[in-house]
């Protein structure tokens, strides 16, 4: 009976060496014969394009300001003179999706007196105005000095 198992755990034992064996020739076969065709090149070899910078939105590009934003200018990417001061957030727990309102403004001046709810503010094209420059005077001043001109289409004869 003891003898029996001796034998058994032989041939397991050379059942297994002769499995190992032909893996390791296998294994040695297939990396021995290094070709240098250009489309097996690994990828590590190829220069890397540069991965493209993801776009924010509205929420992202505000969580690194003081108080998320508010009291500062944004605008989307495409935009040439117009952004919206930031006057209230509304943010849900992720802190990458809300609502804002704002003030518009188009090259410099308010377009209107009251802020309004942004539209678009998940879509990823947005951008801090670092330095934006209001231009002279208010909303009410222009419209003050453009009622007060006299017009020449308007005098009576």
């Amino acid at each position: 009976m003891a003898n029996a198992l001796v034998n058994r755990a032989a041939t397991v034992n050379q059942a297994t060496s002769y499995v190992r064996f032909s893996f390791s020739f296998l294994r040695n076969l297939s990396t021995a014969t290094p070709t240098n065709n250009p489309s097996t090149t690994s990828s590590a070899d190829r220069p890397k394009k540069p991965k493209r910078k993801k776009k924010k939105n509205l929420f992202e590009v505000a969580q690194f300001l003081p108080n998320w934003g508010i009291g500062y200018h944004m605008a989307k990417t495409h935009w040439n003179g117009v952004s919206y001061e930031i006057t209230k957030i509304n943010l849900y727990k992720d802190g990458k999706h809300g609502k804002a309102w704002g003030l518009a403004y188009k090259d410099g001046l308010p377009i209107a007196d009251a802020p309004k709810k942004m539209s678009g503010v998940h879509k990823r094209c947005w951008k801090y105005i670092a330095n934006f420059k209001k231009a002279e005077g208010s909303l009410d001043q222009i419209k003050k000095a453009e009622e007060s001109s006299p017009n020449s289409d308007v005098q009576a004869a």
